[in-house]
C-alpha cells in the first residue's frame, strides 16, 4: 500500500474518508518517516467483554427439565 502525504490528505479528506468507509481498504499517511493509518473500526459486541463463569451448582442438564413447582432450594444446594 502506498502512503499519501498529509497535504494530499488535507486536500481530499472527505473523499478519502468516504472511500475507506465504502471499501474497507485502509489509507496510510506518511510524515517525517512515520506511517499512520485511517481504518474502519468494527463495532465490538458487548458480550465479548464478558468472562465465562462456572456458577452452576450441580448438573446443568438437570436445569432444563426443572419446573417451578419442583424447585426445592435446600435440595439443590
Amino acid at each position: 500500500m502506498e502512503a499519501i502525504s498529509p497535504t494530499a490528505l488535507r486536500n481530499n479528506l472527505f473523499k478519502i474518508i468516504d472511500s475507506v468507509i465504502q471499501t474497507g481498504i485502509p489509507v496510510e499517511i506518511e510524515r517525517k518517516g512515520h506511517r499512520l493509518k485511517i481504518i474502519v473500526e468494527e463495532k465490538k459486541s458487548k458480550f465479548k467483554n464478558l468472562k465465562p463463569r462456572n456458577c452452576i451448582v450441580g448438573d446443568p442438564d438437570e436445569l432444563i427439565d426443572i419446573k417451578v413447582a419442583e424447585w426445592d432450594e435446600e435440595k439443590i444446594l
